[in-house]
């Protein structure tokens, strides 16, 4: 027997991404997860990154009523806290992962959730674009204009650097970009404080100058067009929170004890988000701030208050330049999200199946690569232009932020009878309701015509291929019950012997047929009595080989390990039991893996060692209606194992099983 050689292309992977990772390695969740301050840096980016340009539209969208800008910014902060502390509600009601798909398909309905996985998809999509983009503008601000043309090829190299660095892992994607978080922060609140600081005699009159423009505005304009000023404004800076879904979706890789590693995520997300957001548009007035063509508001703050500074030129530098990574480190949010919500989608059938799959560095490899590409495609359609892309921004994240509040708020109704303090926890999600659907109403009015449109058509687009998608796996499901009646028979001759059997005499020499199972059902279960009807008493023996997969479903914790082991194992004890009944010896073999073509090239050696006269089987399917599309929704893996297996000199055959 021929024993296959490790490719050089396997090698070559290995060294640049890594070698693969043990499933089964009882330490591998702590050292894949993250801790609340490594969970800040990679999901808290985005909504931090958001106060790069979401407090100067707020500012500008006042128009010339900059003392308004006030109203706005405690009017942020309030809703910031008050989301924070609903998404907290649903961390807890949802301890395994409480992102918007799985809250509004468990609270509301399958369909409702399948929406807001979708509308949640695109935004992580266009977090990617948007951030990648906008550091692009920062970074090459500072570069010489003849440099700009490079701008798009900049963006889409480090949208393929990010891919990069999420292929090897979660914590690897995380830990590079934490220096440029927090010197990020550093500047930020620096200069807060030192506004603050400087003028702090001039507070009062701040507060005077805020009484009287707002008194100025109610004589021009009313209360209602203040009223409409004021939540304009607001509605345009709604970008700062859209960070917070993040979280909740992204309790899966966080730390043990994960609901209180997420709550303190949002503690230090809220906190330094609301003081960055208030602190700027405070800044903004205590310098008296107003625009100029081709610097953002932040810009001229720097600018502004480093003005009499030795050393003012290299804080702006370094500031700015901070900005502009940390916009990258945003786009984090996507890869990291992003790929967790389609394989969601994808073990509930809405997608193929084959996206909730892992890669041998234990990431969602499909979806990594599906988000970067994506992102990287609409970056060039776009030529990453910011101020477009910004108009596409934010609408999605509320479809879900309104969805999952609506779900909240119906669970607190139904169980106000059992559920503790449910009146204080329905009036949390109440409010974050209202406040969700107001942000959406606006942004879909206001940005509809610029572009928004474009984002809801494409929401919609994805959500008729995931509906015709999950009604392609419901007809298969209906073939495949038929199948499923060998199972009831089974189960009945199981009934009848449920007595002692004696296990048949070993003989390894003996003809052995090793086939490839996934659970005990009707196609496992329909390929042995093929083998049985087709070769009649050639075999004597009989293997039952089962590859547990690692799955993004199943891939959470160690008991969810130990889960899979358990159902694994139990399922070959029934294949066995079973032909130890009609009088042949059996023997399951079982292996945990992210590759099923791998998993049984590694384990054929050691089968065919004890059993020399081993011949593989494998089912597969056959539609009667087959497509061009059958291979992207469905497993052709024993074609792969026949290959492999062939390679090393061992026999497989393929049953064709037809529904």
């Amino acid at each position: 027997m021929i024993v296959e050689q490790v490719p050089w292309y396997t090698k070559i992977k290995n060294l640049v991404m890594g070698g693969p990772r043990n499933v089964q390695d009882q330490h591998i969740f702590h050292n894949l997860s993250l801790i609340a301050f490594f969970a800040w840096v990679g999901l808290g980016a985005d909504g931090l990154s958001s106060s790069c340009y979401g407090p100067q539209e707020a500012f500008l969208a006042l128009n010339g009523h900059t003392y308004l800008s006030i109203f706005v910014a405690i009017g942020t902060v309030l809703t910031i806290f008050i989301i924070c502390s609903s998404y907290s509600q649903i961390v807890e009601l949802f301890p395994h992962g409480g992102g918007g798909y799985l809250v509004a398909s468990k609270l509301l309905s399958p369909t409702l959730g399948m929406v807001s996985g979708c509308a949640l998809l695109i935004d992580y999509v266009l977090t990617i674009t948007v951030s990648v983009a906008s550091g692009a503008d920062a970074i090459f601000s500072f570069l010489p204009p003849e440099w700009l043309g490079y701008r798009l090829s900049f963006a889409i190299f480090i949208v393929l650097i990010l891919i990069y660095l999420n292929m090897r892992g979660v914590k690897e994607s995380v830990v590079p970009l934490m220096p440029i978080f927090l010197i990020f922060v550093v500047t930020h609140v620096f200069i807060i404080i030192y506004a603050i600081a400087k003028h702090a005699s001039n507070m009062p009159a701040l507060a005077v100058s805020t009484v009287r423009d707002t008194q100025a505005t109610l004589s021009q304009v009313g209360f209602f067009g203040l009223l409409f000023l004021v939540l304009r404004a607001y509605s345009m800076g709604a970008g700062t929170f859209t960070g917070i879904e993040a979280v909740s979706n992204g309790v899966p890789i966080l730390r043990e004890p994960r609901v209180q590693t997420a709550k303190k995520t949002m503690h230090y997300m809220a906190w330094s988000l609301s003081f960055v957001v208030l602190g700027l548009m405070v800044a903004y007035l205590l310098f008296q701030i107003t625009p100029v063509e081709g610097k953002t508001l932040n810009a001229i703050l720097f600018e502004s208050a480093t003005s009499n500074w030795g050393w003012g030129k290299i804080f702006v530098l370094v500031a700015l330049f901070s900005e502009g990574m940390l916009l990258f480190v945003a786009a984090q949010t996507g890869f990291l999200d992003g790929p967790r919500v389609l394989a969601n989608m994808a073990a509930d059938r809405w997608f193929p199946t084959r996206f909730a799959s892992l890669s041998d560095r234990l990431v969602i490899k499909k979806g990594i690569l599906i988000m970067g590409g994506l992102a990287a495609l609409l970056m060039i359609l776009t030529h990453a232009s910011v101020k477009f892309l910004v108009v596409l921004y934010s609408i999605n994240v509320f479809i879900t932020f309104v969805l999952s509040q609506s779900g909240m708020v119906r669970h607190w109704w139904n169980y106000r009878k059992k559920a503790k303090e449910w009146i204080r926890k329905i009036l949390i999600n109440g409010v974050g309701l209202i406040l969700s659907f107001f942000i959406l109403i606006s942004m879909v009015i206001m940005k509809f015509t610029e572009g928004g449109w474009i984002t809801l058509f494409i929401t919609s687009i994805l959500a008729v291929l995931a509906i015709l998608t999950k009604r392609h796996y419901y007809e298969i499901s209906k073939q495949l019950r038929r199948l499923n009646s060998l199972v009831r028979s089974v189960e009945f001759q199981e009934g009848i012997a449920s007595g002692a059997t004696s296990v048949p005499p070993y003989d390894p020499k003996s003809k052995t047929a090793v086939l490839m199972v996934n659970g005990f059902n009707g196609v496992g279960l329909h390929t042995l009595f093929g083998v049985i009807r087709l070769f009649g008493g050639v075999f004597k023996n009989f293997i039952f080989l089962e590859v547990g997969m690692v799955d993004a479903g199943n891939f959470k914790g160690v008991t969810e390990m130990e889960g899979l082991k358990t159902q694994v194992d139990t399922d070959l004890k029934r294949y066995v039991s079973f032909m130890n009944q009609q009088g042949y010896f059996a023997k399951g073999v079982s292996v945990i893996g992210v590759d099923v073509v791998d998993q049984v090239a590694q384990i054929t050696p050691q089968i065919v060692a004890e059993f020399p006269n081993a011949v593989f089987f494998g089912g597969q399917l056959l539609f009667t209606k087959d497509s061009l599309f059958a291979p992207l929704f469905h497993n052709y893996a024993v074609f792969s194992i026949q290959k492999k297996l062939y390679r090393q000199g061992v026999p497989f055959v393929i049953l064709p099983i037809r529904i």
